[in-house]
């Protein structure tokens, strides 16, 4: 049996926000093990081109990514929630192994239980190569700080 994950569904505006920010967080710390339980044992992803299904799949993309994506910062933001479903919209940055700088765009829909865990979650992600002064993503890895901007203060 799955531990609950508050907030719980039905969402309304501050715990779909919530809910978000515990998202983002929890990718934001690069931890396979921590991020994946948040979905459930059956979770199904659809991720650009690849589609998962269960923990160990994403555990293993997870760790896949973020070997890839170094430097990695994101910032997500809720676009709109009903019942026991959220639209987000994100950005992060990164960096490939040859010190080429990228932001990522991309738009999630997400599913929930009872529980709060996440059953499912489509992603549909562009990548623009960007020069390292553009970047906006500057805090020290981990958790973005409380102050700084989010996706709409920074325009994107």
């Amino acid at each position: 049996m799955s531990t609950a994950r508050p907030p719980l569904p039905p969402f309304d505006l501050d715990t779909a926000r919530q809910k978000v920010r515990a998202a983002e967080d929890a990718w934001n710390s690069r931890d396979p093990a921590t991020v994946v339980q948040a979905y459930t044992a059956d979770s199904r992803w659809r991720n650009r081109d690849e589609f998962l299904t269960g923990r160990a799949e994403i555990q293993a993309f997870l760790a896949r990514k973020w070997q890839r994506e170094r430097e990695y910062r994101l910032i997500k933001e809720l676009w709109t929630f009903t019942g026991a479903r959220l639209a987000v919209r994100f950005a992060y940055e990164w960096q490939d192994a040859s010190g080429q700088w990228y932001r990522a765009y991309g738009n999630e829909n997400w599913a929930f239980d009872s529980q709060g865990l996440m059953e499912e979650r489509h992603a549909s992600i562009n990548d623009l190569p960007i020069a390292e002064a553009d970047r906006l993503f500057r805090w020290p890895q981990g958790r973005r700080p409380e102050d700084h901007p989010g996706l709409s203060e920074l325009g994107l």
